[in-house]
């Protein structure tokens, strides 16, 4: 699931691939609420994973955020 956070991240949002790792920040990857939003709704439509950007803030690294959308994607 990380590496499918990554491309998304990378490919959809523009993050820099170096600065995504598992314990990377929102700070760190440089994602604001805005483009949490919009996460949110790529994770659904790209991978089918239903994940509020709420929930999404409430997580402060990647690897939790791996870790929320890998407990959603178990429950589909």
């Amino acid at each position: 699931m990380f590496e499918s956070l990554k491309e998304i991240l990378v490919n959809k949002l523009k993050v820099t691939p170096e600065q995504i790792t598992l314990d990377a920040t929102f700070e760190d990857i440089e994602l604001d609420s805005l483009a949490v939003v919009e996460l949110s709704l790529v994770l659904e439509t790209e991978l089918g994973v239903s994940v509020s950007d709420d929930e999404l803030l409430d997580t402060h690294t990647v690897g939790e955020m791996v870790e929320l959308i890998e407990s959603r994607s178990a429950r589909v």
